[in-house]
């Protein structure tokens, strides 16, 4: 909607990783650094960390579209706690062998030959594993042993985990010491500096042709750097909802108010939603000896007594109509005659259902209920 609006040729601020908006902030640009080194050493684990959202994912696919595959063979992986074994054979179709029916061993034996193949053709083997800190510490060990491979003293497989913060605390655990020594780069993705979040908007905007409208003033993007911390993902979320209602509304320069009326919105959304409470009381005992008293001072007669059924339905359908009403706290005056109406229905129904038992046992005996069984029959 709002790339219409602007003549935009795609949604420059979308959360699908894409390589062409990379954006080479100092934390992404020392990150291709470490991965420049570590790759020129053709052995070893590289490992990125970054925050949910930091821009892992991008670096990858940018890191991919810059390395020369007539040089490299790459197979990525993305973690789902993925056992040993399992790890094994998705290493195993991304060298292009089929490992049905394989036992473990059998398939170490074809990874280490089709890694042989691939070193036989001039090309390198680099693994890419995202979501790194969901892998078991087993599968952990099994990528170590992997990195074992060699052919004239020469590693045929190099391997660069990605995972969040957590997966450094993992790498010290005492069952991954050798393959923490075999770390040869590793690097922390932060967030953006506040002078590159400027540049950064016009960068993605400018990707998808933008023309100078709409711009975002300096207030704006303060407004968007302290809500979202630098982060590129919470940067993206808030500017696209920023430029929706900058469609909605006609906006071509955003201020910071702008910008707050979108956070509302966004907290809000994020927010869970309080659980009503409603507050039903117990009848009181007046209301019960009322409607008992009631009872008692019916005129009865030959016929069954009439059962008011429309009034107290009509007068639950009112009750529920206020009780369903936009309101915060229900009247406890309202939860009393709740209470009262459904115990004068339930007092009723007894009523007729004895009733009822008379008039039956009056046409199966033939003996006529007197007056006073009809009475004690309601009380």
């Amino acid at each position: 909607m709002y790339e219409d609006h602007y003549r935009l040729s795609g949604r420059p601020f979308q959360l699908t990783p894409d390589p062409r908006f990379w954006f080479e902030s100092a934390t992404h640009r020392k990150a291709m650094a470490y991965l420049g080194y570590g790759l020129a050493q053709g052995e070893g684990f590289i490992v990125i960390t970054g925050d949910i959202g930091a821009g892992k994912t991008t670096l990858v696919g940018h890191l991919t579209d810059t390395i020369d595959r007539e040089r490299m063979h790459i197979v990525k992986i993305v973690s789902t706690q993925i056992e040993a074994e399992e790890l094994l054979r998705t290493v195993c179709a991304g060298l292009d062998v089929d490992a049905t029916g394989m036992t473990k061993a059998v398939m170490l034996q074809a990874i280490e030959r089709g890694l042989h193949a691939v070193a036989r053709a001039g090309r390198r083997t680099l693994l890419i594993v995202d979501e790194a800190q969901a892998l078991p510490v087993a599968s952990l060990e099994e990528l170590r042993m992997l990195s074992n491979f060699q052919a004239a003293g020469h590693a045929l497989l190099q391997i660069f985990l990605l995972g969040q913060p957590e997966f450094r605390d993992l790498l010290h655990d005492t069952r991954l010491e050798q393959l923490r020594q075999r770390v040869i780069a590793m690097h922390h993705l932060g967030p953006m500096a506040a002078n590159e979040l400027d540049p950064y908007l016009t960068h993605r905007l400018s990707v998808v042709g933008w023309t100078g409208t709409p711009r975002f003033g300096a207030d704006a993007v303060a407004a968007i750097n302290d809500w979202s911390g630098g982060i590129p993902r919470r940067v993206n979320q808030l500017a696209a909802r920023v430029l929706l209602l900058g469609a909605i509304e006609e906006v071509e320069l955003f201020t910071a108010d702008h910008v707050a009326s979108v956070i509302a919105d966004l907290d809000g959304d994020a927010a869970p939603r309080p659980v009503p409470v409603w507050p039903i009381e117990a009848a009181e005992p007046a209301a019960v000896e009322d409607i008992t008293a009631e009872a008692e001072q019916s005129t009865i007669s030959d016929e069954p007594p009439v059962i008011e059924t429309a009034m107290l339905e009509q007068a639950v359908e009112e009750a529920i109509a206020e009780a369903t009403a936009p309101v915060s706290v229900i009247d406890l005056d309202l939860a009393r005659r709740l209470a009262a109406i459904e115990q004068r229905m339930d007092e009723q129904d007894a009523a007729l259902r004895r009733v009822l038992t008379l008039m039956v046992d009056w046409v199966e005996g033939g003996a006529r209920p007197d007056s006073a069984s009809l009475r004690q029959s309601v009380a």
